[in-house]
């Protein structure tokens, strides 16, 4: 039997964050996760450049049952300190834009900082090493079951731990080896949890919308999307299958099934005046044409059709009526998604292990002492922008600084 005074299971962002900074305080700690290499979400994250925090955290960023849970770990370890560690390790990055920020040159640099700090403070890491099971022992601590991943039960090792972290995340981009099993430790000891529900996700069509998106694939233009009271402003990407981009990604955080999206293709400008002006300036001037140069023309001479409208129309032909029936359509397009693309596709999932079972301030379960549960595997989801990273930084370390204190 191997002993280690605290064991996190999954090598992600907040797993090794915690790791690193637990074995600063002179604890043992022993990282598990069943991958055969740490960090495979960071490094396909933002594109392989890592959107790894955003300057404008503020806690309004979250969705959660308890939106007031996520303040105590963010104000303990803001985006200035990840921000320090990075500029620390000579890691070079830039705003993209609203606050995001990315590495300049590789996702890798962020994850090779995370091992470096593991490595420095004597953090170690098993991978390749399947959970089979947990157990807490009456006299206090955890056994944990283990066994080489992908061959249950083979070279079976029992480790015994003081304090037990779940670091697994959620269920998104299954691909990479991520599964629902934090949320099993979680009903496991009694705990509740949200079912959770695929997030920042691009949306699917059918029929005669998924044949207009996919006429479009590849095209993107700014709009303004609205659903259940939340609105963004951001570009909108048409597909094959359906919509995406980062304002269809933020607005899935909010959409239910059966809700209508309502997207406003010209943010900013009031169509109905801009298409009178037109009129009297340039009144031979084709509809298609005037709207091409307003979104793109592609998208003008497949959209105006789409909606019943006549792209060879002459702006001169077009009464008030028209103008503000046209005008009402671009301002409030009424899109009613299939469905989403599921974890395939999703950054994050919406739900899990209800925070009214954890202390805000150290991620301890009230009810089992000396488990802790952070990152994504709790029941806060941050928007598009690097707030998830965020998240898992400031869980990680409300977490570490009261482990660093059982010792």
């Amino acid at each position: 039997m191997k002993e280690a005074a605290v064991v996190i299971i999954g090598a992600g962002a907040a797993g090794l964050m915690c790791a690193a900074q637990v074995a600063a305080a002179g604890r043992e700690v022993l990282v598990l996760d069943h991958a055969n290499k740490p960090g495979k979400k960071i490094l396909m994250s933002g594109g392989g450049r890592c959107n790894f925090t955003n300057y404008y955290v503020e806690p309004n960023r979250y969705l959660s049952h308890n939106p007031h849970f996520c303040k105590s770990a963010l104000s303990q370890y803001t985006q200035w300190d990840f921000i320090a560690l990075v500029d620390k390790h000579a890691i070079p990055y830039h705003e993209k834009k609203d606050g995001q920020l990315f590495c300049d040159n590789k996702a890798s640099d962020i994850l090779n900082m995370l091992l470096a700090e593991c490595e420095t403070s004597g953090a170690r890491i098993q991978l390749s090493t399947a959970v089979d099971g947990i157990e807490s022992l009456p006299a206090g601590g955890f056994l944990i079951q283990t066994s080489k991943a992908g061959q249950e039960g083979a070279d079976a090792v029992a480790i015994k731990a003081q304090q037990l972290v779940i670091a697994t995340g959620g269920p998104s981009i299954p691909t990479l080896g991520a599964t629902g099993f934090g949320y099993k430790v979680a009903r496991q000891f009694g705990l509740d949890v949200y079912e959770p529900v695929a997030a920042l996700v691009p949306f699917t069509l059918t029929s005669e919308l998924k044949t207009l998106s996919s006429a479009l694939s590849g095209n993107a233009c700014q709009v303004s999307v609205s659903c259940n009271g939340q609105s963004f402003m951001d570009d909108m990407l048409f597909t094959h299958r359906g919509l995406s981009g980062p304002t269809m990604l933020q607005i899935s955080s909010y959409w239910q099934p059966g809700d209508a999206l309502s997207i406003d293709l010209l943010p900013g400008l009031d169509a109905a005046e801009q298409l009178r002006a037109d009129q009297h300036q340039n009144p031979k001037q084709q509809l298609k044409t005037w709207l091409g140069h307003l979104l793109s023309q592609k998208i003008s001479e497949q959209w105006l059709p789409f909606m019943g409208f006549q792209p060879e129309a002459s702006l001169a032909s077009l009464n008030g009526k028209q103008m503000d029936a046209i005008a009402m359509a671009l301002h409030q397009w009424q899109v009613k998604p299939a469905g989403t693309e599921g974890y395939r596709t999703a950054e994050v999932a919406l739900g899990g292990v209800n925070t009214d079972e954890l202390s805000s301030k150290t991620m301890q379960c009230k009810r089992v002492a000396g488990l802790y549960f952070i990152g994504e595997v709790m029941d806060v989801t941050g928007h598009l922008g690097g707030f998830n990273f965020q998240w898992a930084w400031s869980s990680a370390w409300a977490a570490a600084q009261h482990l660093a204190q059982q010792g």
